[in-house]
């Protein structure tokens, strides 16, 4: 049976509340707190793609938390980041790889987006939650030959 990204995270917080599992537990109940917002914030219920969008944002807010904890000498506290990050990365779609992104960038230089802005702004919805933003960035600097 199908469900709903929601309904999965609610199904896995309430299994994480059986097995008394602490980090899933906070993970999944403050997604799920940023889901809700993101419904009152759109005034409707949200679908995977919303959801999705919530949970590669709370991904790359945790990176970057952990990249800031261990420039600041706290390599446990940025440990804790990465694992709630890999917690919320299950609920990701797959990520894509070098080749596959650069065949998605060079299909829109080819459709004539030929600036950064505007080759950005065509290629990142088509990657939404499947890639990290630095790595298009890179790879389409490499493309345009900047």
């Amino acid at each position: 049976m199908f469900m709903d990204l929601k309904s999965q995270l609610r199904a896995d917080l309430t299994e994480a509340r059986k097995g008394r599992k602490r980090l899933e537990i906070t993970v999944l109940s403050s997604l799920l707190a940023e889901v809700r917002n993101r419904e009152i914030e759109l005034g409707r219920d949200v679908d995977d793609e919303d959801v999705t969008k919530v949970i590669t944002r709370a991904t790359k807010q945790r990176r970057e938390a952990s990249e800031m904890m261990r420039s600041g000498g706290r390599p446990e506290l940025a440990d804790k980041e990465l694992q709630e990050m890999s917690i919320l990365q299950k609920y990701l779609p797959a990520l894509l790889s070098e080749p596959e992104i650069r065949d998605i960038v060079r299909s829109a230089l080819h459709e004539g987006f030929d600036q950064m802005g505007s080759l950005m702004g065509e290629v990142m919805p088509k990657l939404q939650g499947r890639v990290d933003g630095r790595e298009v960035n890179r790879i389409v600097r490499e493309e345009l030959k900047l």
